[in-house]
């Protein structure tokens, strides 16, 4: 089956995904601020261009997006029908290089954290957020 929609449509919605300043990123970056942590954005220094860079805390947080980095078990993350063999790569080679990046950060001394776009959503977002804050000051809970 063909995509449902026309060419010209589906390279203006492809256009719109943004990379930066999603609306997940944009969450953490808001509940971070008014926590009292302070940071840089993208930073283009590090392996893998981390969302968040907090420097005093020897941090770096990434924000995925469920689809873009194929999130295991995810109720968001589905291979599309159409071009499947296509997507499976694409998304294969991005999961590799997150790990790489990942990889190469910790060998550099940085604590590296994930946050799925998933975690973010409804009540338990704001949980989650405050785990974020507890794995920053590498305590126990809070």
């Amino acid at each position: 089956m063909g995509d449902i929609k026309k060419a010209l449509t589906r390279g203006e919605l492809m256009a719109r995904i943004k990379s930066r300043d999603t609306r997940p990123e944009l969450r953490v970056r808001h509940f971070l601020w008014a926590s009292g942590f302070r940071y840089r954005l993208h930073g283009k220094q590090l392996p893998g261009k981390p969302d968040i860079v907090l420097t005093r805390y020897q941090t770096v947080i990434f924000v995925h997006g469920c689809f873009w980095h194929a999130h295991a078990d995810c109720k968001q993350f589905t291979i599309p029908k159409t071009r499947t063999s296509f997507w499976t790569e694409k998304l294969a080679r991005n999961q590799a290089r997150d790990a790489a990046a990942t990889t190469r950060l910790q060998a550099m001394g940085w604590q590296v954290i994930v946050i799925w776009e998933c975690e973010l959503a409804g009540l338990n977002g704001r949980a989650r957020l405050v785990r974020l804050i507890a794995e920053i000051l590498g305590a126990e809970g809070i």
